[in-house]
């Protein structure tokens, strides 16, 4: 006789979050985004007579999937803080933080000039480092080079960080061949960081 499933537990559930939104929202908007830049880039070159709409479309989608990155990245975070006990002020200190990536990002996504737009960026990473870094999260043998390059941590923080440069500089890069290749260039990386992380997370998932 099969044993009857046992009923998952609120911690468990939260830990559900992240891998749910990332499979279900992050990686398809991605890919889309993805295809939207070809078809972008197959207007610009008249090779495609599609609607002009399409590069808002593509940039629009890097956004969104950007922000569903983050918050996926907040609940995960959530969890392992939840996880390991924090208390109240170790919460309170989180708490504020998040509330800094949030607006970071809302004030990336509305502000115009190039240096605003990359203190912006680096300010929503840097909180969320912030988080990531908290002594009950990290060990020393976490920061040795070997776990660093294994890490589905450290490989999320990564990834962000490419996404939100590219957010930076996106007006940039629809203005110049140059910045427009290293676009091409860096979302290769993300390309493969987000096979790296499939397979980090996958792993992580089940050893527990």
């Amino acid at each position: 006789m099969i044993a009857a499933l046992q009923p998952l537990t609120p911690l468990q559930w939260l830990a559900l979050v992240h891998p749910v939104l990332i499979i279900l929202f992050v990686y398809p908007v991605i890919g889309a985004t993805i295809r939207l830049g070809i078809l972008a880039r197959e207007r610009r070159l008249e090779i495609n007579p599609i609607a002009p709409t399409v590069p808002i479309e593509h940039v629009d989608h890097g956004r969104w999937a950007t922000a569903g990155l983050l918050v996926a990245v907040l609940f995960a975070l959530s969890h392992d803080l939840a996880d390991v006990g924090v208390g109240f002020s170790s919460w309170a200190v989180a708490i504020l933080q998040a509330t800094g990536v949030v607006v970071s990002f809302v004030a990336l996504l509305r502000t115009r000039r190039l240096a605003l737009r990359l203190l912006f960026s680096w300010s929503c990473w840097l909180f969320l480092l912030l988080i990531t870094i908290e002594p009950s999260l990290v060990s020393r043998r976490a920061l040795a080079a070997a776990e660093v390059w294994q890490s589905h941590t450290w490989g999320g923080l990564l990834l962000i960080a490419f996404l939100l440069l590219t957010m930076a500089c996106q007006r940039e890069i629809a203005g110049r061949l140059w910045m427009r290749r290293i676009h091409v260039a860096l979302n290769i990386l993300v390309a493969l960081l987000l096979a790296t992380q499939a397979i980090t997370g996958t792993r992580d998932l089940w050893l527990g």
